[in-house]
This record gives C-alpha cells, structure tokens and sequence, in this order.
C-alpha cells in the first residue's frame, strides 16, 4: 500500500475541502470577503514590518548608539526568524485551527513591538524583532491558508490573487506608511503603529471562520527542527554575504549548512508516515513551478528596493517619504494584474504567463540601466512599471499553482512553503544585489582616489554614505570626491541590475521549459528528455 502523504502530489485532488467549523460551501459571501479582507490586513502588517525600520535606522542609530552590524540585525533577526519557523507554525494551524493560528501571531507580534517603546536599546530592538518574527510566522501562513479554505477549489482564483497582489505591494504600504509617521514625530511612531494595528486585528479575528484539519496527524517534530535549521542556516549565509563576502567561511559555510540539512530534511521526510512536508511534491511540475518562480520574484522584487531606495535617496536626494512616494506607483500594476489573473491565466497557461512575466522584469531591469547621477523622475518610473507589470503577471499565478497543488487540509503548510521561498527569495536578491552593488562601487572609485589623504581613500572606498561623510570635511575638493563617488556608485548600479537581469531572463526560460501550459504538460522535447532518461533508467 501507498504511504500516507502520496497523493498530495497529485495537482487534481479529488479529497473534500477538510474544514471543522465553516465549510467553503456553507459560507456566505459576506463571510468569505470578511476573511479576504482581514488576511490581507494581517499579511500587509507582515510585510510591511519587513521594510519599515529602514527608513528610520539613521534616527535609531543616534538614539540608542547602536553599531552597524547591530542596525543589520535590528532588521534581519526578524527575517531570519520569520523564515525559518514559517513550515512549523504552518503545520500547527493546520493541526489547531487556522484561526487561532493567527490570533496567536497577531499578539505575539504586538507584544513585540511594544517592547522597544519601554527599553530603548540596541540589543533589546534586535530580541524583540526576532520576538516580532516569532509572531510573523504564525500570521503569514495562516492569512492565505485561512482564505484557500473559505472558497472552493473553481473560486479561489480571485481571492488569491488579491493576496498575492498584496504580498507584493506590502512592502510599498510600510515605506510610505513608516515615511508620514517620521514626517510627523519620532521613529517609536513605527512600533507604536506596529503594536495598536496588531492589537486592533485580534478582535476583528475572532470574528472570522475558522478552519483546520478534519483528521489531524501527529507534528512532525524532527521535520520542523531540520527544516527550521536548514531555513535559518541557509538564510543567515545569504545575510551575511554582502558584509562578509561571498567567500567568507561563515557565508559559505551557513549556505553549505543549510544545503546538507535541507538534504537530510527530505530524506527523513520520504520515511515518516506523517510528515510534516511530502517532499515528492516537488516533483510535480505545477509546485515546482510555483516555488521556483516566487522565489525568482521576490528576489527581483527586493533587489529592486535594495538597489533603488539607495539611488533615489544618495543620488537623486529624495528624502524617505518622497521616495516612497516615487516608488509607489509600482504598486498599481502589481495590484491590477494579480487581482485579474483568474481571467488570463487559463487562457494563456502558467508555463506562458509565468515566462512573459518574468521576462518583462528582466527587461525593467535593464531599461533602469538608464539612471545616470542627473536622471530625471521618468527614467526611474517607465522602467518600474515594466518590471511591476512582470512581477504582477507572475505572482498571483504562481502562488495559485502551489496551493492548488496540495489537499485542503494542509493548506497551512502549502502557505508557508509559498511563504518560505518569499523569504529567502528576497534575503537572495538583497544579498545579490549588495555584493553586486558594492564591489563594482569599490572597484571603479578606488582607482580615482589615490589624490586624496589615505584616511579618506578607505571610508570613501567603503561606501557612499561614508564617502559623502567625508566629503563635508574636504571643503573645495568635498565637491570632487562626491562628484567621483557618486559616478562609481551609478556604475555599481548598473552592474548589479545587468546581472539580475541575465540571472533572471535565463530563469525565464528555464522555468519555461519546465512549467505545464494550458494542457497541464511541459513542452514536448522536454517530456521526451524525461522519458528517455527514465527508459534508460528502468
């Protein structure tokens, strides 16, 4: 006999949604938008706090004297966390209900928040993002499991497509968001929103349908501690990278780590009889697709902010709510398309749209090879709405292709998979995009700089922050170091935009090659490949 788990494999699971409490079919309408609306608020408090703190570390960093490694953590300890504890808490929603699932997360994560009201340091900042991670865990995968199981299999197209336009455009809501709250006051402003946005979603919660697995199975406890571990090792090298080095043996020592781990993971997961994750979907092209491509998006997605939150901010000199301002129109397509994507997805096909839109944003990318250090706004905002619209064409689709391809009653887990390769799709694309970023910077301003004094050869050769630091003190000749670093910096730019774009393009036709179309299959040459080779195998 088959072992349990198999048939979660299978794309067309003929098993009944597996709700307690509110089954898709005996929901009203009024209930299933009530629980669209509320996911989507709990998902955009997720997202946004990923990329809040950045506009205001300048501000933290005088207030509570807090060194540069400590401002990386103050940010990253909550990814970090976030990613490795998204299969685990996953799979507990599933087992004690969805809903609860989310209520949990939402305090813990107000909770969070409000500690850095009450000890202002920078230690403390960093435990309690991790804390905030702790509690963003729970949310995230709860907040699309919870909308999955509302609808039926025919209707869920749309909801999860204004999910997925959401996960997107969360990271535009907490910069604008965190930009008009330092306008007006002081960056505690941010957690104070953080904390009472939290604590206002917890009733509103309790008012939503509840769901979870019919016939729970034991938690698969060696799974969740292998799968966190190989998440956190993984993700904690590609953190590290852009201040190590890529050659650094803590970076390729965590990502090898990570790999080993994600090895084991997999092979005491085809052994247990309940596992926390069946590995063999994987080998269904519809799921593999799925996690390959978000994966691929967020790490444009978030190289993108990476590379031009820096260039809008140090070279165009627009403060942090004008960029956010300048960059929010990215949004809009996003937005559209992933809500519309029930409409053209099953004309067009996943293999199709999924390689349209990930060659629209490789070509964005390299059209933003036209921002120069005097560029005017319109060379930052076509180039935008292109790769926008590639990411919008892609997202809502891919995220569809993962949860349809797993049973009702472990939509908690199939959400935090889709949640997971988010997470580590963007620490990729940061890390990529700031080594990139940097060592090009590095190699064209060092060669220019041999007039100045050697104090000022090194802090300019670090960065342009510190070059501009230091060009305060230079009177007459500050004009020309800025003016030399500020060129190499373009040219960084460029540099690392070029290199996602090939990295991106060469994905796009990849997972063109291997993604189903309209009929559910791959190409042709390619199902012949796989057939040759198993013959040769059997």
């Amino acid at each position: 006999m088959p072992r349990e788990g198999v048939a979660m494999g299978v794309v067309t699971s003929t098993q009944p949604d597996q709700d307690t409490e509110a089954r898709p079919a005996a929901m009203s309408t009024r209930a299933r938008v009530w629980t669209v609306i509320l996911a989507c608020f709990g998902l955009s408090l997720v997202m946004s706090s990923m990329v809040a703190l950045n506009t205001a570390l300048g501000d933290i960093a005088v207030e509570t004297g807090a060194s540069q490694t400590q401002l990386t953590w103050i940010v990253d300890s909550y990814t970090l966390v976030l990613a490795c504890l998204l299969l685990p808490a996953g799979a507990l929603g599933d087992r004690f209900g969805r809903r609860g699932a989310l209520i949990v997360g939402l305090v813990v994560f107000s909770l969070a928040s409000v500690a850095p009201l009450i000890w202002m340091t920078a230690d403390t900042l960093i435990m309690a993002r991790a804390a905030a991670g702790v509690g963003a865990a729970f949310v995230m995968p709860a907040t699309l499991s919870l909308i999955t199981t509302a609808y039926p299999r025919d209707e869920r197209a749309k909801a999860v497509g204004i999910w997925a336009g959401v996960s997107g455009a969360g990271g535009m809501i907490g910069m604008l968001g965190s930009g008009v709250l330092l306008r007006y006051w002081e960056w505690p402003s941010i957690f104070w929103a953080f904390a009472l946005c939290a604590a206002a979603l917890v009733p509103l919660t309790l008012t939503m349908p509840n769901s979870r697995d019919d016939d729970p199975k034991p938690l698969d406890w060696i799974g969740s501690m292998l799968i966190g571990a190989a998440v956190a090792a993984f993700v904690l090298g590609i953190l590290e990278a852009p201040i190590r080095g890529w050659s650094d043996p803590v970076v390729y020592g965590c990502l090898v780590a990570g790999a080993l781990l994600a090895g084991l993971f997999a092979l005491v997961e085809l052994r247990r009889r309940h596992p926390l994750l069946d590995v063999r979907l994987f080998a269904d092209t519809q799921f593999a697709t799925g996690a390959a491509s978000v994966t691929v998006l967020f790490l444009a997605l978030f190289g993108f902010f990476f590379v031009i939150i820096q260039h809008v901010q140090l070279i165009m000199g627009y403060s942090a709510l004008m960029t956010a301002f300048a960059i929010s129109p990215l949004s809009v397509p996003m937005l559209a398309l992933s809500a519309t994507s029930f409409w053209f997805v099953p004309k067009l096909g996943l293999r199709l749209v999924v390689f349209l839109g990930l060659m629209l944003i490789s070509v964005g990318y390299l059209m933003l090879r036209i921002l120069e250090t005097d560029s005017p706004y319109w060379h930052l905002a076509v180039p935008m709405l292109v790769l926008s619209c590639g990411i919008g064409l892609c997202v809502a689709p891919t995220t569809s292709a993962i949860m349809t391809s797993v049973p009702d009653a472990k939509q908690g887990v199939a959400s935090a998979v889709n949640d997971a390769t988010r997470e580590i799709g963007a620490a990729l694309g940061i890390a990529l995009a700031g080594s990139m970023l940097a060592s090009q910077y590095t190699r064209s301003v060092a060669p220019e700089l041999n007039t100045f004094p050697e104090q000022i050869q090194e802090a300019a050769g670090r960065s342009l922050g510190e070059a501009m630091g230091a060009a305060e003190r230079l009177g007459p000749q500050g004009q020309v170091l800025l003016d030399l670093s500020r060129a190499a910096f373009v040219d960084g730019v460029h540099a690392s935009l070029t290199a996602l774009a090939i990295l991106i393009a060469v994905t796009a036709v990849l997972i063109g090659l291997w993604a189903p179309g309209r009929d559910g299959r791959q190409l042709a040459f390619v199902r012949r490949f796989r057939a040759r080779r198993l013959t040769r195998q059997d």
